[in-house]
């Protein structure tokens, strides 16, 4: 954390599991042994130390959501998003202004040196005494079973205690007889380390020193750490020795050296004494057939307390709700919201940037925030504040408003270093202003270069240049696409007056066709009615379309030779290294096309007078298709008969494509 909302977040997320489980514990107080009592605390440790929101997930309660609302209420800043790196106070550049994380952190560190001196203190008073191996606490240790360790004692103590994590030492009031009781929770307290996790309990109360729920809870850990200790002794007891043990604890009672860090020592208030002779009154042996339903429970606690679940952003309706409940807290809401969560994935951010294109309602400016650069959330979702659909299609840079039947397109998509870029290409609806409609059996497109990258975590789309509008001559977006886009690669071939082409282009959608009904054919594949709304974790599918053409390169005059030619040629993919592929002779076919699944495909076509320059032969590819050959092979035909032979290579590259 560096600053003081990265502190509060923490904290935050840290008090929801502290009450959590303080509801447990408090369901199953005499149910449960205190061994379960003090280990479940091991959870609350934990989720102090992880850093909130690592890695995207969140305990219980979506905490930065709320939090990014208020700073920005407050702060007015909308271009940080309050990220918790560490669990302990980092200073940094970015705290330089901020006065309550230096509040904050000068209560750290005056904690630390307050139980630090503490510590230093009383190794000094022991350093005064000499430490020795006393007969009665090797015969304790040796009675049932514990380690032992040197002993040192010092006038005026009323009780003893275990001081050091290190060279733990027995510290015992001189002048005084101990009972073997006291000596055996003494050694109980060296056997299981207690005195180091007082010490990591006595470091999470420094660092929340200013949250009083952790403060309790910490009390309560160091409690239920006595407790484990008292149920241990009783359980090596017996008979009139555990009546004795409840008298004794009495004796032990003293708030000298109570909580210095690195001890045994502890405060032991009339209401923690109260607790602990009870517990001894009625103490039990716990079956040990409740240990899988108490694992279970801790598990089921465990589990979304420290794994949490992913932040999902708020969509559509769920998101709008804010603005009509909570009227400018709503928008501040979804600001943190698109802020916070954003796309995961450079295909969420294509996908989501499409849609919100794509839809005609309020919700367009709030896709459009998930995907955008921070410095522009405000401006996106400011519109949603007002209660009127007044938006047109130029505030986005449409010409006009695309078709959302059949989605969008992403061609010629390459990596560029941590970023991607590809053209973007919608289909427009009707016709635009000073443009003739187009023609029967073609449409208009609206493409755009865009660029997805990370910025904050998240990624952004950034529109690299205005929509260019273009006349496609198929009759819709989904068809195989023509000149009017870009190949990613050419293949190439001259024979006579010809030249076989082989063009490859390679197109991405975040699958979308979820609804059923409505169905449209593409890529050889049928799918239902385009869903507009965005995934901003999305994955792109990948196809392929492959076209060859036959290109005329001879003299314009002498085209009309060629008239009522009968035309055709066949393809496959030629491997590097391999032989040239096998193709069946073909001939006598009229205008007829078609391919193979390993790759093949033909197309023959017979020429009217003054036809059209170039020639479509053929078309194939599909979805899940990754066919990017060295070269092509390749027979042309004319009037039935073949030709030539040709090998089609590679001439023009689109840029790579590493999608």
């Amino acid at each position: 954390m560096t600053d003081s909302w990265g502190f509060l977040l923490q904290t935050l997320t840290a008090s929801e599991a502290a009450l959590l489980l303080l509801l447990v514990k408090a369901m199953f107080r005499d149910k449960l042994s205190p061994r379960w009592q003090f280990g479940i605390w091991s959870i609350l440790g934990l989720v102090l130390l992880i850093p909130a929101g690592l890695g995207g997930r969140y305990s219980l309660l979506n905490w930065p959501l709320w939090l990014e609302a208020l700073k920005s209420q407050l702060t007015g800043d909308y271009m940080s998003i309050t990220r918790v790196w560490a669990s302990l106070p980092l200073p940094s550049a970015q705290t330089a202004g901020d006065w309550l994380f230096w509040l904050y952190l000068a209560g750290v560190l005056f904690l630390l040196g307050r139980y630090a001196l503490a510590y230093i203190r009383l190794r000094r008073a022991l350093q005064q005494e000499q430490p020795e191996e006393l007969p009665q606490v090797r015969q304790v240790a040796e009675r049932y079973g514990l380690p032992c360790c040197l002993a040192v004692q010092v006038p005026g103590l009323p009780s003893a205690f275990i001081c050091g994590v290190r060279r733990p030492v027995l510290v015992l009031p001189a002048g005084a007889a101990v009972d073997d009781k006291v000596i055996l929770h003494e050694l109980l307290h060296l056997k299981y380390h207690d005195a180091a996790w007082g010490l990591l309990i006595c470091l999470l109360r420094c660092l929340h020193w200013c949250n009083p729920l952790l403060w309790y809870c910490a009390n309560r850990a160091s409690n239920d750490l006595e407790a484990l200790c008292d149920q241990r002794a009783l359980e090596r007891l017996a008979g009139e020795e555990r009546r004795d043990y409840g008298r004794i604890l009495l004796e032990m009672a003293t708030d000298n050296y109570a909580r210095v860090p690195g001890t045994s020592a502890m405060a032991n208030g009339e209401r923690n004494i109260r607790r602990r002779i009870e517990a001894i009154a009625s103490f039990k042996k716990y079956s040990a057939g409740l240990k899988l339903p108490a694992l279970c429970i801790g598990l089921a606690l465990a589990v979304p307390l420290l794994f949490g679940v992913q932040a999902q952003a708020m969509m559509s309706d769920e998101a709008l709700s804010f603005r009509r409940a909570y009227g400018e807290w709503g928008k501040q809401l979804m600001i943190a919201n698109s802020r916070l969560k954003g796309c995961g994935t450079y295909a969420g951010a294509f996908d989501t940037y499409a849609k919100s294109l794509l839809v005609s309602t309020p919700k367009k400016y709030y896709y459009r925030a998930l995907c955008a650069p921070l410095e522009e959330q405000e401006h996106w979702l400011s519109p949603m504040m007002n209660a009127g659909g007044d938006w047109s299609a130029s505030e986005f840079g449409l010409p006009a408003w695309p078709n959302p039947k059949y989605g969008y397109l992403v061609y010629n998509l390459r990596q560029q270093g941590e970023a991607y870029e590809g053209l973007l290409v919608l289909e427009l609806s009707g016709a635009l202003e000073g443009r003739e409609p187009a023609p029967y059996g073609h449409c208009l497109l609206a493409v755009q270069r865009v660029r997805v990258e990370q910025q904050a975590g998240r990624w952004v789309a950034l529109p690299q240049e205005d929509f260019q509008v273009v006349e496609s001559r198929w009759a819709s977006l989904m068809n195989t696409p023509d000149d009017v886009l870009p190949p990613f690669c050419t293949y190439a071939a001259e024979y006579g007056d010809f030249r076989l082409e082989m063009k490859q282009w390679y197109s991405y959608q975040v699958p979308s066709w979820t609804q059923p009904g409505e169905n449209v054919y593409i890529g050889g594949y049928t799918w239902g009615a385009f869903n507009t709304f965005p995934q901003p974790d999305g994955a792109f599918d990948k196809n392929l379309s492959k076209n060859l053409y036959a290109v005329y390169i001879g003299d314009e005059a002498d085209k009309e030779k060629y008239n009522y030619l009968h035309i055709g040629a066949v393809s496959k993919p030629w491997v590097a290294g391999a032989a040239r592929p096998y193709f069946q002779h073909y001939s006598g076919l009229g205008d007829v096309s078609g391919s193979s699944n390993q790759g093949e495909c033909f197309g023959f076509r017979q020429l009217g007078a003054d036809w059209n320059n170039p020639v479509f032969i053929c078309g194939s590819g599909g979805y899940g298709v990754d066919e990017q050959p060295d070269r092509y092979a390749a027979d042309f035909y004319l009037n039935g008969s073949k030709a030539a032979e040709l090998e089609l290579a590679p001439v023009t590259e689109g840029g790579g494509d590493d999608a």
